[in-house]
């Protein structure tokens, strides 16, 4: 399969995060030196390099000199975080969520993730309407087990405020060691009324692929379970469709339920299962009107089998790729919630001290043209999960006659 370094940051995972990291290395060693009468501009190189010709930037030295010159206490100046603080406003100025500053720390701890493993509460989040919200919590972990469910609004974390943090922030603030104490002030269902939770971090494994076989009314229908596109999902993905295709399935359920996404090359990789060779898969549009588009290079094994998606509110980034050239190019029919809408492109660029900036570059469309971001992915039966049933415990995702989005899909493949 082609790979395609770009990432489809979902968004971020909590603890979380299944921030997925990809993205061009280039190391660059930078000359240059500038001096002043304080002594402070000696401790710092490679000013020069890499400057746009056509930028005034005597504002910044003026106000670094200033600093220097006149803050009371001088002795505390940290060199290195005045530098990384410049660059972390200049990025957070764009406005946009999903493009961060990591310093070297971040950095690390954002890549480790790539594996899949990870300390944590185990949920993913996004800003909504300007408010931290849960996008979707990670099956078998705290947060899954505590009720905390995709539409969320974390009020609080532990007693800190979040309507002024970034995505970012909130996440370096739920992270911790294995066995300590996290509490998320939660709003559920809309209500405005706060709600703690006591969440125990873990370490967290994120599952990415299950099966298993239903029979109903004599037809057997296989059930593939899709729970993150991380590193491992290719070849656990591999594995399962073999599975499938050995066995007596006659038809095909892909629940891509509160799947926060992941990486782009193996949302195109999963499709080339579905769909005939040579097919778009998802186009990227660039900031000038541009367009990259993404074909399909697998030989379409499973295309074979009647499918129905599932989609819900904690479906994003590479879900919903999936989800829009499934039905763009097969009619595939998708039941359920409309999806989160994350369809920005991100790229990871690391820096020779070791931070790195994750940058939005583009947007995602599906094969037809609609913007994800913008649009999400509309399901074509929509079955609601009763804010009830989800309270009182009768709703179980994945179970006949305790899932009603999955009992519509069966009954649609009858």
């Amino acid at each position: 399969m082609t790979s395609y370094r770009k990432i489809l940051i979902i968004i971020v995972v909590f603890s979380l995060a299944a921030g997925f990291g990809g993205g061009v290395l280039f190391t660059t060693y930078r000359n240059g030196n500038l001096s002043d009468a304080s002594g402070l501009f000696k401790q710092l190189i490679n000013k020069e390099s890499g400057q746009p010709r056509d930028v005034d930037f005597s504002l910044f030295w003026d106000a670094w000199k200033t600093v220097n010159e006149k803050f009371v206490d001088r002795q505390k100046i940290d060199i290195q975080k005045l530098v990384f603080g410049a660059v972390e406003g200049m990025v957070n100025s764009l406005g946009d969520p999903y493009t961060v500053f990591f310093e070297p720390d971040n950095s690390k701890k954002f890549q480790e993730e790539i594996s899949g493993s990870f300390g944590g509460v185990g949920i993913e989040i996004g800003k909504k309407n300007d408010m931290l919200t849960v996008v979707a919590p990670l099956k078998g972990t705290p947060a899954f087990r505590a009720g905390l469910k995709s539409g969320d609004k974390i009020l609080k974390i532990d007693s800190k405020p979040t309507n002024d943090l970034s995505v970012d922030e909130a996440v370096a603030l739920i992270r911790g060691k294995p066995g300590t104490k996290v509490i998320l002030t939660v709003s559920q269902n809309g209500n405005g009324q706060a709600k703690p939770f006591e969440l125990i971090r873990e370490k967290i494994k994120i599952p990415t692929v299950d099966w298993k076989m239903l029979e109903q009314n004599g037809k057997k229908v296989a059930y593939l379970q899709i729970y993150s596109f991380n590193q491992n999902v290719d070849s656990d993905f591999n594995k399962a469709a073999e599975e499938i295709l050995k066995s007596d399935a006659e038809r095909l359920i892909v629940d891509l339920r509160n799947n926060p996404g992941g990486l782009l090359e193996s949302a195109i990789n999963l499709a080339g299962w579905f769909v005939s060779p040579n097919k778009i898969i998802t186009l990227e549009e660039f900031g000038d009107g541009s367009r990259n588009k993404f074909t399909s290079d697998g030989d379409g094994s499973l295309k074979t089998y009647p499918t129905i998606l599932l989609l819900n509110g904690g479906s994003a980034s590479a879900s919903e790729i999936l989800a829009g050239a499934l039905r763009d190019n097969n009619g595939t029919k998708i039941v359920g919630e409309k999806s989160f809408g994350k369809g920005s492109v991100q790229e990871l660029e690391k820096f020779s001290d070791g931070s790195s900036v994750k940058v939005t570059i583009a947007k995602w469309l599906t094969p037809s043209g609609i913007s994800i971001s913008e649009k999400g992915i509309e399901p074509d039966i929509k079955v609601e999960v009763p804010g009830k049933s989800i309270e009182e415990r009768t709703f179980e995702i994945g179970i006949p006659g305790k899932d009603p989005q999955l009992d519509k899909a069966i009954d649609m493949l009858k």
